[in-house]
């Protein structure tokens, strides 16, 4: 499976030191070159190069000399989100359109609304920066308090979360990290 990676949670991840939680996943990861674009401050660009040079983390742009498929789903995507430019998101569901027109299953890691609602619409697997934190829990790399903290240093370095949003977080990891005891 191929797992496109969003701005937004390269942002978030990556302002904590975290974005290595992103390789847990099964399949390829793919960062769009419109996406590696929009994520400018730091320490979180310099911690996506780190990850570029150290994971297997694929690389790929929407420029001008594209295949006509792309070229057309690029078009859709642009119409469907009302954009008149390829940024971050048309380029993300640019692929989506891609996968879909293909039979082939994608995801992708966002934490933009717009952006998810559409691509899970279209058929894609989506999940956010909270629920790499709730995988994290869910692969033993870290305990129930470990992703409760980082929850909290996430919200203080950006990921703005109501306390519903936080309180959900919290049952989502408590959940998980009962569920993995059960299995022990």
């Amino acid at each position: 499976m191929n797992v496109y990676l969003d701005a937004t949670t390269l942002i978030a991840l990556g302002e904590v030191g975290e974005l290595d939680l992103l390789t847990s996943f099964d399949g390829t990861l793919w960062l769009l070159n419109p996406v590696s674009n929009e994520v400018e401050t730091e320490p979180a660009r310099s911690n996506l190069v780190e990850l570029i040079e150290q994971m297997d983390v694929l690389i790929a742009g929407l420029g001008d000399d594209l295949p006509d498929e792309t070229r057309d789903a690029r078009d859709e995507a642009k119409r469907v989100l009302d954009e008149e430019a390829v940024n971050g998101d048309v380029a993300i569901l640019t692929k989506v359109i891609e996968s879909r027109r293909k039979d082939v299953d994608i995801a992708v890691v966002s934490d933009d609304r717009r952006l998810r609602t559409v691509a899970e619409g279209l058929g894609a697997r989506v999940t956010g920066t909270i629920g790499v934190v709730v995988r994290a829990v869910a692969e033993g790399e870290f305990t129930e308090q470990e992703a409760k903290d980082l929850v909290r240093r996430l919200d203080s370095r950006g990921l703005h979360m109501t306390g519903e949003l936080r309180e959900k977080a919290d049952e989502l990891i408590e959940d998980t990290a009962r569920d993995g005891e059960r299995e022990d």
